[in-house]
């Protein structure tokens, strides 16, 4: 390859990106020609060295597609427009994707936690070890219900929220490991379990059901999904299909993150009903009811918008414009 030649036939190209990387602010047309421009220069380099490779020119062009990425982020992330994205397509495309994974780790607790239940009503002798008969007393007559009710609401639903958001992003930030997340899921599931046994025994089924379900159905749906993306992203270095491992471990972090950064809202309205609707005055019915209506709302997030997002070629991770142009890496 003609080295001058392919130099004077692109620098306009590489003028005109280095113009729209150095303003301080962009018109949505100069955004989307940054884009635009971003991946010719990123070819280019790719070319450059492959075909023909001078070190000088390939320092300057990665340079150029450096600053100019800055600048996509700048541009694009931090709009109102991209968290309004966030939130229709790559997040609900990410939930929709994983979808198996997050299903069957909430089946599987769920059976878990029914079994542990129904165990620990049949050996009455493991509740007796576990709390005295005086605790018991004090759980089921007053512990259980004024837990809901003792803080203001306000501070209880900033707390329950960073609580759960703190499970949440452990069984992510675990994944990798996979054995943690488990042992979390676990440790969930059987603190549910004994209360729910203790509670059941003693004839306090609905209050313990009465309570929990309302804010519950939505809160413990959102850790599962925690769970199966952790899961998910542990299995990703181990089965890669196709990719090197690091590159599936890369591409499914990503997607973990987007999930982690969208179940911090999930769970703010988890919290807000634990805090306003649990321990409100309304009828058992109409607390559960609203619990139901919030599970619903999710699941149909997850199967319309995240369905609609991944046929519209959504699938969670960054979008193209804000990660590293793969072909541009390549020697």
């Amino acid at each position: 390859m003609d080295l001058d030649a392919y130099v004077l036939s692109h620098a306009h190209e590489w003028q005109r990106l280095e113009q729209l990387a150095g303003r301080s602010r962009l018109t949505g047309a100069e955004a989307d020609e940054l884009v635009e421009r971003y991946q010719q220069v990123a070819t280019h380099l790719s070319v450059v060295r492959t075909s023909s490779p001078d070190g000088q020119l390939i320092a300057h062009l990665s340079s150029l597609l450096a600053r100019a990425r800055i600048k996509l982020v700048g541009s694009r992330v931090s709009t109102w427009a991209g968290v309004a994205r966030f939130f229709t397509h790559r997040f609900p495309a990410a939930l929709y994707r994983l979808r198996w994974w997050w299903i069957a780790c909430l089946v599987a607790n769920v059976v878990v936690a029914a079994v542990v239940i129904l165990w620990l009503l049949d050996h009455p002798s493991v509740q007796q070890s576990l709390l005295s008969p005086q605790e018991v007393d004090r759980l089921v007559n007053s512990d259980f219900e004024s837990y809901y009710s003792e803080n203001p609401a306000q501070s209880f639903a900033a707390r329950v929220w960073l609580n759960n958001a703190r499970v949440a992003a452990l069984c992510i930030a675990l994944g990798i490991l996979g054995v943690p997340v488990v042992l979390l899921l676990w440790s969930n599931v059987l603190n549910v379990a004994i209360i729910g046994s203790i509670m059941l025994r003693a004839d306090a089924g609905q209050i313990f059901f009465g309570l929990i379900l309302p804010h519950g159905i939505l809160e413990l749906t959102a850790v599962f999904v925690a769970g199966g993306v952790g899961l998910r992203l542990f299995w990703s270095w181990i089965e890669p299909k196709g990719l090197s491992r690091a590159a599936s471990l890369a591409r499914e972090g990503r997607t973990a993150v987007t999930i982690a950064l969208g179940l911090v809202a999930v769970l703010f309205v988890s919290g807000l009903i634990e805090a306003f609707v649990t321990p409100s005055p309304l009828p058992t019915w109409a607390r559960i009811g609203i619990g139901v209506v919030a599970e619903l709302a999710f699941l149909a997030y997850v199967f319309v918008l995240g369905r609609r997002a991944v046929a519209q070629g959504e699938t969670g991770d960054l979008s193209a414009d804000l990660l590293e142009d793969k072909v541009a890496t390549q020697a």
